[in-house]
């Protein structure tokens, strides 16, 4: 997903706008960037989608469904390879969730909600219990440390959807648990809120 359709969304937000068709755009696009994340991860385990007619294709050496297609695994790996598609379960599971979400979701606010849960979410360390790098690097261009750079800077105010400031605090709290793994944490703390340059009601 580019940052900059993200961006956009968050400061027509902090305004107090509603903007439905960008709203949409960026999250059919992260939802078609889970189902990605899903299939690739479904892959590895055993099985995937078939890309004509998405019947289920047991993994082996030449991938093949009844369908006609065909490709090589070694093919079709090299096209999730290094692509940030893999995570283990509580991630298929965030992931999953907001591709079930989304498309029933019925008002502008409730896609925002579950736009901004979803991009300020966090891996897990099972051991511990406790929050490792974002999913966001799963779903938006870039590494991690300008990521979470990105994320940090994204615009907030009053105006703003209610429950995304809730959900930013939960995210400051996660990064600083490893900040010193982002170099952008290293020298600030962590942001307060910043007001939108311009007024409006939201609609």
């Amino acid at each position: 997903m580019p940052k900059s359709k993200i961006r956009r969304l968050y400061e027509t937000d902090a305004k107090g706008i509603y903007d439905e068709d960008l709203i949409d755009e960026v999250g059919y696009g992260l939802l078609a960037r889970c189902e990605s994340f899903i299939a690739a991860n479904r892959a590895r385990a055993g099985e995937l989608p078939c890309p004509e007619c998405a019947r289920p294709v047991r993994r082996q050496e030449v991938l093949s469904c009844p369908c006609g297609w065909e490709l090589p695994w070694a093919d079709y790996f090299k096209t999730i390879q290094h692509k940030q598609l893999s995570g283990a379960g509580p991630v298929l599971e965030q992931f999953q969730d907001f591709v079930n979400a989304f498309p029933s979701a019925r008002t502008p606010r409730k896609k925002v909600l579950l736009i901004d849960r979803l991009i300020h979410a966090f891996h897990w360390y099972c051991k511990t219990n406790g929050p490792t790098r974002p999913v966001a690097v799963n779903l938006i261009e870039g590494r991690l440390g300008e990521v979470v750079a990105f994320l940090d800077r994204l615009s907030y105010s009053h105006k703003s959807t209610p429950g995304t400031s809730e959900n930013l605090a939960e995210w400051n709290h996660n990064i600083e648990v490893n900040r010193g793994w982002y170099p952008s944490r290293r020298k600030a703390e962590a942001r307060p809120l910043r007001p939108a340059e311009a007024d409006g009601p939201r609609c």
